[in-house]
């Protein structure tokens, strides 16, 4: 363990205003910055304790003040940024540490060898000239720590964390996966044996899969070495299980803070009660779902009463004139808590919010029907339909490869589907497995290699090719129209919203006299929630929040009248309590205007609810192929496919009993789509797998007629397969077969 000898310490009696066991304090902490409309405070006056040996989780949304708060813990956010307040940290032995008042020399010691931190960014974390071994052995240098020892260390944490310490000390960055990369950064981390590790969104760039496998390995490594972390996400459910405490930030303030069970139970503060309903997840009755109305407020006009009460139901003169004080509301102050832990909220009327704001987290999800006007029918006309579908690409190659033949990524791997006028199908599975790709594919933007794509019927790229068909090409790319992961990025930045919407308008309907295009706009900018739309329709994109921006992206696409909308994760990038509003928008929209959506997405909540919400169906794909699909209730409530129920189980649920459990995978990273396994795809990683497995493919099948049947490609879904009599994989067998394909 490094030692405090080259640090400076301030000499106190105990902690400031903390406990004995307190291995960090902070107190008034301050981030602020000048703008152009004067002082902005992105942490405002944030008070907690860190437990030693702990993990306490900090939730909030975008824009909170979470990276600000991570930063500020080791005295290093940027300039222009100002932090004041006092944060100390406290040593096992030894006395109290100012990290805000010491020497610089001596608070880079503080950093990496005390109090460390991982960043969101795995990749951009690291130097991408450099191998991974190289990092460890610059670390180690720059903190005067033996090489041998320290890369001796380093390999006893990658192996930790499920990696191969030789392939990864060999390897540079973009070598590694996401996952891979991650849990590398991780290892680098606490390679000096910090005491604190501070990790800001570690797994907000990952699969869900991957995010639980990380939690899992966190929960063990924090046990293993006796680590205090502050586990820093926007996404609650994810951190539940994970945390011994909770701190929920809103408006750059902690607003409550208190035990993960009780937080989750009985939280106090109404934006923690809302919030808990807003989140999309798999447990809630989908009625049960709300979005929180209005937003935060800006850090340049913080109010000086509750920073939540023009949003808040219960609201009264006091909420808007004084800001309230913490409110012990434990067990002992007539809360329902049950642990010793002290539990608060910033909030006058937090005994209102628990009776009038009722939670329903626990109900059954798949109990009575789903409220939909119109439901896709036999009867109704099949939009796109894809038949037999590939997508082989030539895999990117190096300088020193060019003399080489090309591998091939198999992304899309015999695929068919058929997607009806206005129906939902959620396709939902982790990086690289293809989605994308099958989605630009289903709206003809992306070319197949094989197999065929047709629009009512018709090919549309003999119709492109050769002009087959009764339905011109234009109309056809007209029709199906597409809304990007990112907004921000689609949206032209020197276009004002209405020039952006107008656009397509004078490109498909050049008839349209211009009062009317720009009255078509404003209706669907006062239609969508943007309102004063004259106002909405006059700003650029940067002067849009991230939900604002994806509402211009959904009317831009459904100004065309199409018959089918790509949604490439419309919603990911949006905060928890807006994703709901989103897809209830959509819903809306596609009542009106009869429209079909194929939702992509890696995250099985967002799926689950919009198409259960739709009475859709839910797919699940895996290295090119669609291995389970059906109506999503069914789906979810009866997983058929190994891979379906992995998936589930990697869906963070808002449960006070859930626990970061093992996998029921045997292996954490997917295999390279440039070789697949043979057999199954899955079988490398699969549980259940058996000797047949490894050498005969499954098939889908039902599908491609339009049922809307629920199937799965597993041999456990057929009694009678001769699975049933072949011998069961060992790890020893799954290993020989990934290195088959290596």
């Amino acid at each position: 363990m490094a030692t405090n000898d080259s640090i400076d310490t301030v000499t106190q009696a105990e902690p400031i205003g903390g406990q004995q066991d307190d291995i960090m304090t902070v107190r008034d902490l301050v981030v602020s910055y000048e703008t152009g409309e004067g002082k902005a405070n992105v942490v405002n006056g944030v008070d907690v304790d860190i437990h030693r040996g702990e993990i306490l989780g900090i939730v909030g949304e975008s824009g909170s003040g979470k990276s600000m708060f991570a930063s500020a813990l080791l005295d290093a956010v940027e300039k222009p940024g100002k932090v004041s307040g006092d944060i100390t940290y406290q040593p096992a032995e030894g006395e109290a540490i100012d990290v805000l008042d010491i020497p610089t020399a001596q608070l880079k010691s503080l950093r990496w060898e005390e109090i460390s931190m991982v960043f969101q960014g795995a990749l951009s974390s690291f130097n991408p000239t450099m191998t991974i071994k190289g990092h460890f052995e610059e670390t180690l240098r720059a903190h005067d720590v033996g090489q041998n020892e320290g890369i001796e260390r380093a390999r006893e944490l990658l192996s930790d964390l499920y990696l191969d310490p030789d392939r990864v000390l060999d390897s540079y960055p973009h070598e590694l996966s996401g996952g891979m990369s991650q849990r590398a950064l991780i290892a680098l981390s606490i390679v000096l044996e910090p005491s604190v590790l501070v990790m800001d969104e570690p797994t907000g760039a990952l699969d869900l899969l991957m995010q639980r496998s990380i939690l899992s390995l966190i929960d063990d490594v924090q046990e293993k070495y006796n680590l205090s972390i502050v586990f820093i996400t926007h996404d609650l459910p994810l951190v539940a299980g994970l945390a011994d405490r909770l701190g929920v930030l809103y408006a750059f303030e902690i607003v409550e803070l208190g035990p993960s069970d009780e937080i989750i139970t009985e939280p106090g503060h109404p934006y923690t009660r809302s919030l808990l309903k807003a989140v999309p997840n798999l447990d809630a009755p989908l009625d049960t779902m709300q979005p929180i109305d209005g937003s935060a407020p800006h850090p340049s006009n913080i109010p000086a009463g509750c920073t939540y009460a023009d949003r808040c139901s219960l609201a009264t003169e006091e909420c808007l004139e004084e800001h309230p004080p913490f409110h012990d509301i434990g067990t002992d102050n007539g809360g329902a808590a049950s642990t010793d832990e002290d539990h608060f909220a910033a909030c006058y009327h937090w005994e209102r919010a628990r009776a009038e704001m009722p939670l329903e987290i626990d109900a059954d999800a798949y109990e009575g029907t789903v409220d939909r006007e119109r439901r896709p029918t036999a009867d109704d006309e099949t939009v796109v339909t894809l038949d037999d579908v590939e997508v082989h690409f030539e895999k990117d190659q190096n300088i020193l490869d060019l003399f080489e033949e090309p591998d091939i990524v198999r992304a899309v791997d015999g695929v068919s589907l058929e997607i009806p006028e206005n129906d939902v199908v959620a396709l939902v599975g982790e990086s690289g497995c293809g989605k994308t790709t099958l989605g630009k594919t289903g709206i003809a933007a992306q070319r197949p290699t094989g197999g065929t794509v047709s629009y009512r019927g018709q090919d549309i790229w003999a119709t492109k090719d050769d002009g087959i068909g009764e339905i011109d090409y234009k109309e056809i790319r007209k029709s199906l129209q597409i809304i990007h992961q990112d907004p921000g990025g689609a949206l032209n930045p020197n276009r004002t919203v209405m020039a952006s919407l107008a656009a397509p308008l004078k490109r498909w309907q050049p008839d349209l006299e211009s009062e009317d295009r720009q009255a078509r706009v404003l209706g669907m900018l006062e239609r969508c929630g943007l309102e004063p739309a004259a106002d909405y329709a006059n700003r650029y994109p940067h002067q849009l929040s991230g939900g604002e921006q994806q509402r211009v992206a959904l009317i831009r696409a459904l100004l065309m009248n199409p018959d089918m909308i790509l949604a490439d994760e419309a919603v990911s990038a949006l905060d928890v309590s807006l994703r709901v509003e989103m897809m209830n928008l959509m819903l809306e929209l596609q009542e009106q205007f009869n429209t079909s959506y194929l939702f992509i997405s890696h995250n099985l909540s967002n799926a689950r609810y919009l198409a259960e919400k739709s009475d859709g169906r839910l797919g699940i794909m895996y290295l090119g192929e669609i291995v389970e699909i059906g109506p999503a209730g069914e789906v979810l409530a009866d997983p058929k496919h190994p891979y379906t129920k992995v998936l589930k189980w990697a869906t963070a649920s808002v449960e006070p009993d859930q626990e970061v459990s093992e996998p029921p995978i045997r292996s954490i990273d997917i295999p390279d789509p440039v070789n697949p396994p043979s057999g199954c795809r899955f079988h490398t990683r699969c549980p259940e797998a058996r000797e047949v497995c490894k050498h005969e493919s499954p098939a889908l099948g039902g599908d491609i007629e339009g049922g809307r049947t629920h199937s799965a490609s597993c041999f456990r879904d057929d009694e009678d397969h001769e699975y049933w009599d072949s011998e069961p994989l060992t790890d020893e067998d799954t290993m020989a077969s990934i290195d088959e394909t290596v």
